[in-house]
């Protein structure tokens, strides 16, 4: 199953109008989530949609975005 997240983040994603894509889809996701996103992830965890190692390199991937973020905003 392809992941818009996972695809904006690999080759074509390092360069800034990949990340501005990315930005793109981080704000219209953020506009249509509800609920508790920790409940939600462990129900995902629970259910086996995600494994624990996708989990743990979702985790990596969103504290390397977050440093890289922190320089632009």
């Amino acid at each position: 199953m392809a992941n818009s997240l996972f695809n904006a983040l690999g080759p074509a994603g390092s360069n800034m109008s990949g990340m501005s894509g990315l930005i793109q889809q981080f704000q219209q996701f953020r506009r249509t989530f509800s609920g508790d996103p920790r409940a939600q992830v462990q129900q995902m965890l629970n259910s086996g949609k995600v494994t624990q190692a996708q989990y743990d390199r979702a985790v990596q991937m969103a504290n390397q975005l977050q440093g890289m973020m922190k320089g632009m905003f």
